[in-house]
């Protein structure tokens, strides 16, 4: 009891602070007012306070009723009463009003349709407008108040959305009740007042309309409003006959605009279009269901007497032919409308213009793209490289490692260096070498394929010809000394063949002279050194060479290499790079013949190269195994 007693103090203050609102239209006061009371009280205490005011209204001021649902609009905007409180008001109002005042008071809600149609609004709204109307056509005359009738309906089409299942005929239901009554009974004064008042007076001469085509006429009404009574055979068979004698009336008879009464004109064109239509959207409607099909039979007979139909309209004056045409077109367009209800009446949505790429909008309907690093990482669990681009990454992941990619032979486009170097004679490189462009290619190649280019040596180059010209002598030599191997033994490994080859050709780089240099001065045979030599040399401006070669015996190369199954850090400790040690790996087979080649290209290009520096390096490396092995082979 104290709750309710408190809600109408509450109710009664805000109706005494809405008159003076809305009299000095100061919506910031009730705002005020009512900001300090719980939302839920303050909106049910000022829906209540809002109705109790409208009914002093209508009794006292009602030419202020458009302006308080105005009002009450704001405050609902302002969050003080609940959205359906404007329609609520407006519905009070029409069940108050005369039918006269009624249809001027709904201008003011035809003229709000964005207001109602508003998000506040639509959804709370939409069911009380819907019911507010329906009460009005139920007060109304659909034969006396047409006009304010089309008003609601336009009204009720502009505010609900084109979709709105609620207002579509889905199911395509017939309205059986719009029974037309014309007077069927042959006992009637009926057949007496058509042959007295229907007949058509045309230069002295008389057209009667009979009874019967009346009949005939009107009777057709009972088809149009229910066509599923074609499908009976007895029922088609009357629609048939009863549509031929109306149309056989209508083509007998030809009209001219200039003569005929205006009145007769009108009604004449009313008859052809109405029977028309009719027709025509019995083919294209009312036929059109999936449980019922026409038969052959029917369906010429509709397009024959669809064709008549139009020809008449075509003939009827004045401008039958493009009155014709409109009924083409409104029949079409009908077709379009059968096909989206047995769609499902899908929502119709505005096509939205075209905006530029760069404009905001297209901005903010992107999608966040995800992070590069997250893209990486996914590609990176899969064992696969991200590269920015779909096609670009699919390329690149075809072969991920680089490596082997670039070893695949139809990747190998180089050429091998015996087939390049010693093309074109050999002998005659010295007239190649001088040539920049094949000295370039030249020295890309050794890079790439001959161990001789990474030697280490205090002898500067003195002219890249110079240089050119002594590794075409060497790889030739080398070639040679490798064919004579391999002819001679038969033997595809040809590692041990190689070292005596190298061994012999370094035997013969030394003159007599430095051999009786040597033998003079004692020297071992394993430690000969070249004394330096000095030679002018004209045109090609030959400069002083010194090499230096410590010879170690086969038998020493043999043991030292068989025992050096860590070559690789002997081979980082004698100086030579991770590129060269891979060339080592890859054309060697074993540990072994690896190691041999090592030591061969070492003591063939190295200064420094003898036994005795190698036995120091092994030691500091701590090969124990190599290092007895060595010992014992000399």
């Amino acid at each position: 009891m104290s709750d309710k007693l408190g809600f109408e103090e509450l109710r009664l203050k805000y109706k005494d602070i809405l008159s003076k609102a809305f009299s000095t239209n100061n919506i910031d006061l009730l705002d005020s007012f009512s900001r300090n009371t719980n939302e839920v009280d303050r909106k049910a205490a000022m829906d209540q306070a809002f109705r109790d005011k409208l009914l002093e209204l209508l009794i006292e001021n009602p030419d202020t009723l458009e302006n308080y649902v105005s009002f009450c609009i704001e405050s609902c905007r302002r969050h003080m009463v609940t959205p359906t409180m404007p329609v609520v008001l407006l519905g009070d109002i029409f069940d108050a009003l005369t039918l006269n005042k009624c249809e001027k008071l709904f201008e003011y809600v035809e003229k709000g349709v964005n207001i109602w149609k508003e998000e506040l609004f639509f959804v709370a709204c939409k069911n009380n407008l819907l019911r507010m109307c329906n009460d009005l056509l139920r007060r109304l005359s659909r034969s006396q108040n047409t006009v304010f009738c089309g008003r609601i309906l336009l009204f009720l089409a502009k505010f609900f959305p084109f979709s709105e299942r609620s207002g579509l005929n889905i199911v395509s239901e017939f309205n059986l009740e719009n029974v037309t009554e014309f007077g069927g009974d042959n006992s009637s004064t009926l057949k007496d007042a058509l042959d007295e008042d229907m007949v058509v007076d045309e230069d002295n001469s008389k057209l009667t309309i009979d009874y019967s085509l009346y009949c005939r006429f009107w009777s057709l009404q009972d088809f149009f409003r229910n066509p599923n009574t074609c499908y009976n055979k007895i029922q088609w068979k009357t629609f048939v006959a009863h549509s031929g004698s109306v149309l056989a009336a209508f083509s007998s008879y030809k009209l001219e605009a200039v003569e005929l009464q205006k009145s007769k004109l009108n009604r004449l064109k009313a008859v052809n279009s109405d029977v028309e239509m009719q027709e025509s959207n019995k083919e294209q409607h009312y036929f059109a269901k999936e449980a019922q099909e026409l038969k052959s039979v029917q369906v010429d007979w509709i397009k024959e007497t669809t064709a008549m139909i139009y020809r008449l309209l075509g003939e009827t004056p004045p401008d039958g032919k493009k009155f014709a045409e409109c009924v083409k077109c409104i029949l079409h367009r009908e077709e379009y409308w059968n096909s989206w209800k047995n769609d499902g009446c899908p929502e119709f949505q505005k096509p939205k213009a075209p905006v530029s790429v760069d404009s905001d909008e297209v901005k903010k309907t992107r999608k966040r793209r995800r992070p590069v690093g997250d893209i990486i990482n996914e590609y990176r669990n899969q064992d696969k490289f991200y590269m920015g681009n779909n096609e670009l990454t699919k390329l690149w992941n075809l072969c991920p490692d680089n490596l082997v990619a670039c070893r695949t032979k139809e990747r190998d486009f180089m050429p091998s260096l015996e087939s390049y170097m010693l093309s074109e004679g050999g002998t005659g490189g010295a007239r190649r070498t001088a040539s920049g462009g094949w000295g370039w290619r030249a020295l890309r190649l050794l890079a790439r394929r001959s161990p001789h280019f990474f030697v280490h040596t205090n002898n500067p180059i003195g002219r890249l010809p110079d240089y050119l010209d002594d590794m075409v002598k060497r790889i030739a030599r080398d070639s040679a000394a490798n064919a004579a191997a391999a002819n001679a033994n038969g033997d595809t490994n040809t590692n041990h063949n190689d070292k005596a080859v190298k061994q012999e050709a370094v035997e013969e780089e030394i003159t007599e002279e430095q051999m009786e240099a040597d033998l003079i001065k004692g020297a071992d045979s394993n430690d000969i050194e070249q004394v330096p030599d000095s030679t002018e040399g004209g045109d090609n401006d030959e400069k002083t060479t010194r090499s230096r070669v410590t010879m170690i015996s086969p038998a020493e190369l043999d043991a030292v290499s068989a025992k050096l199954s860590e070559w690789k850090k002997l081979a980082v400790k004698l100086g030579y790079k991770p590129d060269e040690i891979q060339y080592f790996e890859t054309e060697n087979a074993t540990d072994e013949a690896r190691a041999k080649n090592m030591l061969q290209l070492w003591f063939d290009d190295d200064e420094d190269a003898s036994v005795e520096n190698l036995l120091y390096i092994m030691e500091g490396l701590k090969l124990v195994d190599a290092c007895e092995a060595l010992k014992n082979a000399k």
